[in-house]
């Protein structure tokens, strides 16, 4: 049974005259998309969408998630199960006196647990908003202060480190639970509170532009943007996750993002279980063997992973996987940041098919441009928009876009209007106003595309260098750079230079087996210049142990250049890895 919803969008409107649904000229495509997912009059409801339908339509007993545990244990949810247990959560909201619309903030590892959280949120119609787990004491406290946090789910040692000392101080909170059996004292217990639910719940009628999702991305400085996406979003998660990773029901899929990001959520969730996949979920961070072994044991036929895992993998050698048998594997793909085309030619050496490079932002809410199953890939592209996605490479004059053509560089546009686009930040509308000028959403990545409708990433806006009057892409550099033998990883920057303007400096790990020396720098400079030509290649190679990351593995080049320059470094809570 469903109940209805009445819910306002918290914190927003849909702004600048953007429409909050489909395109008229991409009216067909989701035309063609409604029928991956049900609905019923007037409502829309994403955990319906993953699972309730699924049990009516007798598919309970399909396979829903394997999980394996970092400490060899296992456990695998049927759809049934998996529906029981979202079911027993929503019931704990409710009879806590939640209402949709509330807000629930989960903070934890890769545990079944969160994924029925997450699912019971949404049954009981209120907002699910992941955390990282890795957060500190202030990340959490800023984002739950700007989303207004209602509830809160983490495990004991996560809220005594970094919750309890100010938890009071939070208005808005009016829930803690802790998973497991023990709770501190003014905290539930998850464990008993579920135990003692009903596995029945009628979900709540969320209408399509009814809020579902919050996800916290991080802007080059002040505080984190809450980005709002809606129950809608869920047929371009279904739409998507077919075209352009080729989920299906019954494949067995493993996508390694931690769901405390929007990858992990969007597909690390949604999509797979609304296209009734098999989903992997590994609670154990990365190790090699650990992954191969996984991959080859468990039959993964769609490998969903990022650069930084593919670049790690490549540092340890070919030799390594050559005991592993990769032959479930029929599709893989790359999200996080842009893959390079030497890591793509290593794939399809190691695993027989190149690694597939896709690009979305959390704004976007889902892929956007995709080399999709079936294409040919350039390496080092991104592929094509997908169908129902017109995207653009444009430049801004006089607060005005005009459009560029093939072969030239400009920041790389959607004409907005694809069910899983962003309907707000939280309570700052001037600056989501911004995103929209001409009917174009503005991405402020650059990019380029060819005579054959290929994108191709250059940088952030922010990280274009200048020099000499030639505009470098950092990617570009840091691609031709992890060519060489040597190196492993490379974040490349512009630093001041009073003839050239900006000169292009590189910051590099190396491989197993090589130590940083000055005859080494010289040879990766020397490499460089062959490929790039000395216009482009870095004058400076500095040696660093790890550069600086985001938990989603994106180098944060503005972090290098802020700290080469002394600048303010700007809003840092999703740093992983520090460079040292």
């Amino acid at each position: 049974m469903i109940r209805d919803s009445e819910m306002p969008l918290p914190g927003a409107s849909s702004g600048a005259g953007v429409p909050a649904t489909q395109a008229d000229t991409s009216s067909e495509v989701w035309a063609e998309a409604q029928r991956f997912i049900d609905g019923w009059k007037g409502g829309i409801n994403i955990a319906h969408e993953a699972l309730d339908r699924h049990v009516a339509a007798g598919h309970g007993g399909d396979l829903a998630i394997r999980w394996l545990g970092k400490n060899g244990t296992r456990r695998d949810l049927l759809y049934a199960d998996l529906l029981a247990e979202a079911n027993r959560f929503a019931n704990v909201l409710t009879d806590h006196g939640l209402h949709p619309g509330d807000k629930v903030f989960v903070m934890a590892g890769r545990v079944p647990e969160i994924y029925a959280a997450a699912l019971g949120t949404l049954k009981a119609g209120l907002v699910f908003t992941p955390l990282f787990s890795a957060f500190g004491p202030e990340p959490v406290r800023t984002r739950m202060e700007i989303g207004g946090a209602n509830v809160l789910v983490t495990t004991e040692g996560i809220y005594r480190r970094k919750v309890a000392a100010w938890a009071h101080e939070i208005e808005t909170l009016k829930l803690v639970l802790i998973l497991g059996d023990t709770a501190p004292e003014g905290c539930v217990a998850l464990g008993p509170a579920l135990a003692a639910a009903s596995p029945a719940f009628d979900t709540v009628a969320t209408r399509p532009e009814d809020p579902a999702l919050i996800h916290f991305t991080s802007g080059t400085t002040g505080k984190p943007k809450g980005a709002v996406h809606v129950h809608n979003a869920v047929l371009y998660h279904a739409y998507s996750g077919r075209k352009a990773l080729g989920l299906e029901p019954g494949v067995k899929y493993w996508c390694t993002a931690d769901p405390g990001w929007v990858t992990g959520t969007s597909y690390g969730i949604i999509s797979p279980l609304v296209n009734r996949a098999t989903m992997l979920i590994d609670e154990a961070e990365f190790d090699l063997e650990r992954w191969y072994s996984t991959v080859q044991d468990e039959r993964v036929e769609v490998w969903y992973s990022a650069p930084t895992a593919i670049r790690m993998m490549m540092r340890e050698g070919a030799e390594v996987a050559k005991p592993f048998d990769f032959s479930s594997l029929r599709f893989l793909a790359s999200v996080g940041e842009p893959l390079n085309p030497e890591a793509v030619v290593w794939s399809e050496k190691v695993f027989g098919q190149p690694f597939h490079d896709n690009w979305w932002q959390t704004e976007t809410g889902g892929i956007m441009i995709a080399n999709q199953p079936g294409m040919e890939v350039k390496p080092g592209s991104m592929g094509k928009p997908l169908p129902g996605i017109t995207a653009g490479i444009v430049e801004r004059v006089d607060g005005a876009v005009r459009e560029l053509g093939p072969g030239e560089i400009g920041e790389l546009a959607l004409r907005p209007g694809w069910p899983s686009m962003m309907r707000a930040y939280l309570h700052e509308q001037a600056r989501y106003d911004k995103c929209f000028v001409d009917g174009w959403y503005l991405s402020g990545d650059l990019a380029m595309r060819d005579a054959d409708g290929y994108f191709w990433f250059v940088g952030r806006a922010d990280d274009l260098i200048k020099s000499s009057g030639h505009l470098i892409g950092p990617f570009e550099v840091e691609s031709a750079l992890i060519e060489h033998d040597a190196v492993a990883e490379a974040g490349v920057i512009g630093v001041p230079d009073e003839t050239a303007g900006e000169v292009v400096k590189a910051y590099i790990t190396l491989n197993p087996g090589f130590d940083p020396s000055e005859a080494l720098e010289r040879d990766i400079r020397g490499h460089a210049r062959k490929k790039l030509g000395p216009a482009v290649a870095p004058r400076e190679v500095v040696f660093r142990k790890t550069l600086p990351k985001t938990r989603s593995g994106k180098i944060m080049r503005r972090l290098l250049k802020a700290r080469e320059l002394g600048l303010p470094e700007g809003d840092i809570s999703t740093l992983e890895t520090d460079e040292t």
